[in-house]
């Protein structure tokens, strides 16, 4: 070992040891945040998470895009292991660097360094640019483009230009959405860069589109559908129950969860999973590894909480916001609202056509009024309304059962946050079928 490999050892291994303090301490004070010790790891060793990407042999695989990051990563995930591969990822969902970063400290050694073949990486849009000089992903997922946080990113010219950076650090494979124009624009400017770069597609036919009353809630859809045989198409889909074509022939699968956004995000992970594997790739045990996916926490998954089973559904932008809705319709006799985000301007709320839901029993948090408002334009009935988040689901889990399926909340980030610490939901903790008191 040269001398400046042992120094960066060394500095990694202090690195490691200060995150796991850092983690002991949260723990003895019952504090929850899975970024602080990645915080602390990174700034104690700041090459580390460089070093860490870069170990796999297989390579790093990374996701980004507006919305549907989480779900795919974890698909993605499955169907590589499905395959005999040892996967490392950041399955709590945290995608910021220090999350990045307590991921490895949880299943790396005493220097950082975890024994996988490959790493499936969910990233922020945002840092997957801003640390774009810090890794090389042999294959990048882009999964969409839409405005999740104006404050934020202020216009989708912005987003294109991030994701464009994050694109030119993908060395075999750009993976992205056909449906979406400005992805198109990226995959333009990467394959410019990088003659040798593969661009691979997936996307959803005209019938599937048609079906969703309000569109896919990109910011620009595709005015053609991506050709049968070019890609990863869904073909056909009911509620959890997709067909899906990628040329040699279609097979069905079950998603975690209904609605498009959850085919879409099983559509770039078919496809992602055949960028990494090549001939390797075996589309019968995809489609069985896919079915037996479990829905990331609060993207449709069940979980029992005070005996009660409760579906979760959170929302994060306009585009979610609007296809949970398509897809709920007015399915749900009980129905939760909670909306607590930290934005000043809740305005992206009236973006959102709410008429399918009919009848809300409880809209809850510091922006419930104006979530009321909208509904009461949109013709949607409220029982009631109510800034106290938590009081208002304790009074929610009282209400009779429903005649028939379950309670569902919906929820905003900081919502399902807050009622998640309150009923100790942790992400460890959550699992389908699980159960929570």
């Amino acid at each position: 070992m040269s001398e400046s490999a042992f120094v960066a050892a060394c500095r990694d291994g202090l690195g490691v040891a200060f995150g796991r303090l850092a983690q002991m301490a949260l723990r003895v004070m019952r504090k929850k945040g899975s970024g602080g010790p990645g915080l602390v790891t990174n700034r104690s060793s700041p090459g580390l998470l460089e070093r860490v990407l870069a170990s796999f042999s297989g390579g790093l695989v990374v996701v980004s895009g507006t919305s549907g990051k989480s779900t795919t990563t974890k698909m993605v995930t499955a169907l590589l292991r499905a395959h005999g591969l040892r996967v490392f990822t950041n399955s709590s969902t945290a995608n910021l660097p220090q999350g990045i970063a307590s991921a490895v400290l949880e299943a790396g050694n005493w220097r950082g360094r975890v024994r996988a073949d490959i790493a499936v990486i969910e990233m922020d849009e945002a840092y997957a640019a801003k640390i774009a000089d810090q890794y090389s992903a042999r294959v990048l997922t882009l999964t969409n483009i839409n405005l999740d946080d104006i404050e934020r990113f202020q216009s989708a010219e912005r987003v294109i230009s991030m994701l464009t950076t994050a694109a030119h650090r993908a060395t075999d494979a750009l993976v992205i959405n056909a449906d979406d124009a400005s992805l198109a624009r990226v995959a333009e400017a990467a394959s410019g860069r990088n003659a040798q770069l593969k661009v691979q597609r997936f996307g959803m036919s005209q019938q599937v589109i048609d079906a969703q009353p309000h569109g896919l809630g990109y910011v620009r859809t595709a005015s053609t559908r991506l050709p049968q045989g070019e890609g990863t198409l869904v073909q056909q889909l009911h509620s959890r129950d997709a067909v899906i074509d990628q040329g040699a022939g279609e097979f069905a699968v079950t998603l975690p969860a209904r609605g498009a956004h959850f085919a879409i995000d099983a559509a770039a992970a078919f496809e992602t999973a055949r960028a990494v594997l090549g001939d390797a790739y075996d589309q019968s045990v995809a489609a069985a590894a896919m079915n037996a996916v479990e829905p990331v926490f609060g993207r449709g998954e069940t979980v029992e909480i005070a005996g009660q089973q409760i579906e979760c559904i959170l929302v994060q932008n306009t585009g979610s916001f609007q296809l949970n809705v398509d897809a709920l319709g007015g399915e749900r006799e009980r129905l939760y609202v909670g909306v607590c985000d930290a934005e000043d301007d809740p305005s992206w709320l009236w973006t959102v056509h709410t008429g399918a839901l009919g009848h809300v029993d409880v809209v809850a948090g510091p922006k419930a009024d104006a979530m009321a408002n909208r509904f009461f334009y949109d013709g949607v009935t409220v029982d009631r309304v109510e800034d106290d988040l938590i009081r208002a689901f304790d009074d929610f889990l009282e209400l009779p059962p429903p005649s028939s399926g379950v309670k569902t909340v919906i929820f905003t980030s900081r919502a399902m946050r807050k009622i998640r610490g309150h009923y100790g939901l942790t992400r460890e903790e959550v699992r389908q079928g699980g159960s929570l008191q």
